[in-house]
């Protein structure tokens, strides 16, 4: 009789985002499962910018990991920031004037950390830091940007792959990172922990 094949575990996406979905697609990555994790994204007190993002991607991926056992967890926050200051996920109009106010003619960084954790509890996390610099935003171009709704739900109120990429001067670092998911650094997050596609 022959003997049962191995199964493999699950590679479980600790995200709703589309996005990171497309990433994973583009180099030929399916999740079986997408599990988003539901945790409280608010900044401790005096808390940095990459620090934050860490601990975020971090507990999203042992809270999920808590109920997949015996599966690989991917789980990434991207946070921008100008200097020391988080800019929110932009949710209301008032907030994205504030981001764009605060991104125009100047340089911030996006930081996007993605944090795994395997089959037998081991964990392992990264953090990508990419320098973006934003061109000086006429009034007429705020308004217009404000008015196509792109910037609803997204980290400092704007999408690097939509019709903000056209207020994109220079871009240093990882522009899939600005996505919300560094590919590279993903991959070698999961072979390192002996995860491998099908």
């Amino acid at each position: 009789m022959a003997s049962a094949t191995a199964v493999q575990p699950a590679l479980v996406l600790a995200s709703a985002s589309p996005r990171r979905l497309d990433l994973l697609a583009q180099v030929g990555v399916t999740p079986d499962r997408v599990d988003p994790a539901d945790i409280d994204e608010t900044p401790l007190r005096d808390e940095t910018p990459r620090l934050h993002a860490l601990r975020l991607a971090r507990s999203k991926a042992r809270a999920v990991a808590d109920r997949a056992p015996g599966d690989f967890v991917l789980a990434a926050d991207t946070v921008v920031a100008v200097g020391r200051r988080i800019l929110p996920k932009a949710e209301t109009e008032d907030q994205a004037i504030k981001c764009l106010a605060l991104l125009s003619g100047r340089n911030h960084k996006v930081l996007t950390a993605v944090a795994v954790v395997a089959p037998d509890g081991r964990e392992a996390s990264r953090l990508v830091e990419t320098r973006v610099q934003v061109k000086t935003l006429s009034d007429l171009e705020k308004a217009d940007y404000l008015a196509g709704g792109e910037w609803r739900g997204k980290a400092g109120g704007y999408a690097v792959q939509g019709v903000a990429g056209g207020f994109i001067i220079d871009l240093h670092g990882s522009y899939t990172g600005v996505v919300g998911l560094p590919l590279y650094e993903t991959l070698n997050l999961l072979r390192g922990l002996g995860w491998s596609a099908r």
